[in-house]
């Protein structure tokens, strides 16, 4: 199966050679910067022993080819250098780029591996896509957007990404065959193979799409992590307010470990300048209570959140053509932590923005977001 697939994916991205002169290149990126002031939890700064104060300036800068080959057919490539200074070495894998269980190989570098500065660069995207009559067919790092939440979604299992992660703007790639099979306007067939662990393990899904009485429908299907998983999701609306929900089943007839995830929002564009959406996350993977938490699987990436039963509140309000203030709360309803986070964004330009921002996180000792620390910080990112 690994040679094949080598062979396959060296065929498409190579055979470019034989149609050379009819190639050409879009280019386009950005490059930003958060310079960020922590105040770190009291009782985390004695349990790591470091001060109640942090400073941290992340810079990323990604660029994004598209070299197209012939009709239809064309690769893509997402390459990010980050540098990231820490004060305190100890948060330095918090603010790294997230591990990726979805990919064969990292394909990332650390020429810099300091303790408290480091620099590394990886390609995220490179795939090679064919537009065909029947739909199209992607072969490589690739993003799989599965579902219809605005904060979690449960069916998007090949590119899931924490909401509390505000300095992360790109879900990681996944290494993968996909192919999109059209059978109208509405209506497609999603097949995903994904080989994970050095060609070791797969995971493979299928999702159907279509159109119902106005709303959007899709049935998904499939194994991930050697488990079997349906799922489904809609989108839709309820007069003039939006409606949309995901929900997936997940079973292992071995471990018997059964569990189910769903979401319900909605949201409302009350007026020009103001929109505001609701958010319900049942989480059967969670826990009810705080000292059942496996923080483990949270800081390595299997899981995105601990508790079963969470609330989200997010809004944005036009202040002037040139300003927007965002606005994200999320409570664990069972353990009664969460955050709060406010963002504004300037548009100096048309091309670069500035964009200050805080996040608070309040709860207990030992609860979900109870040991993070508090964020102030000023984002600055220019897009070309």
């Amino acid at each position: 199966m690994k040679s094949k697939f080598l062979r396959l994916c060296a065929f498409l991205f190579f055979a470019n050679s034989l149609l050379w002169a009819q190639v050409s290149v879009d280019f386009s990126g950005y490059v930003q910067n958060y310079s960020v002031y922590q105040t770190v939890n009291n009782e985390l700064s004695k349990l790591i022993k470091t001060g109640n104060s942090l400073f941290i300036d992340l810079f990323r800068a990604r660029i994004k080819p598209v070299l197209y080959l012939w009709k239809g057919g064309r690769i893509n490539i997402d390459y990010e250098l980050n540098a990231n200074y820490f004060s305190e070495s100890y948060f330095e894998n918090y603010f790294s780029v997230p591990r990726n269980r979805r990919q064969v190989t990292k394909l990332s570098w650390y020429p810099v591996d300091e303790d408290k500065f480091k620099v590394n660069h990886f390609i995220d995207r490179l795939y090679f896509r064919q537009k065909l009559p029947f739909g199209n067919v992607k072969v490589g790092r690739q993003r799989i957007a599965w579902g219809t939440g605005r904060i979690w979604n449960p069916t998007d299992l090949f590119n899931p990404i924490n909401p509390a992660a505000y300095y992360l703007i790109e879900k990681p790639g996944a290494d993968a065959v996909s192919a999109k099979i059209r059978f109208g306007s509405f209506t497609d067939l999603n097949l995903v193979f994904n080989p994970v662990d050095n060609f070791n393990s797969y995971n493979f899904a299928a999702r159907f799409r279509t159109n119902f009485w106005e709303y959007d429908f899709s049935f998904m299907g499939g194994v991930f992590d050697e488990r079997k998983i349906i799922g489904v999701d809609f989108a839709g609306n309820i007069g003039e307010a939006g409606f949309r929900g995901e929900g997936i089943y997940s079973f292992d007839s071995e471990k018997g470990e059964d569990f189910s995830k769903f979401i319900l929002g909605i949201d409302y564009q009350f007026t020009p300048e103001l929109y505001l959406l609701a958010e319900y996350h049942f989480n059967g993977e969670g826990k009810e209570h705080k000292n059942e938490y496996d923080f483990n699987k949270l800081f390595n990436g299997e899981i995105l959140n601990l508790g079963r039963n969470y609330l989200a509140l997010s809004g944005m309000y036009q202040l002037s053509p040139l300003f927007l203030l965002n606005f994200i709360s999320i409570v664990n309803l069972n353990d009664k932590s969460g955050f709060v986070s406010l963002t504004g964004n300037y548009s100096v330009t048309e091309d670069f923005y500035l964009n200050p921002g805080v996040q608070i996180f309040y709860g207990d000792l030992f609860t979900e977001y109870g040991l993070f620390s508090d964020s102030f910080y000023i984002q600055a990112e220019y897009y070309f």
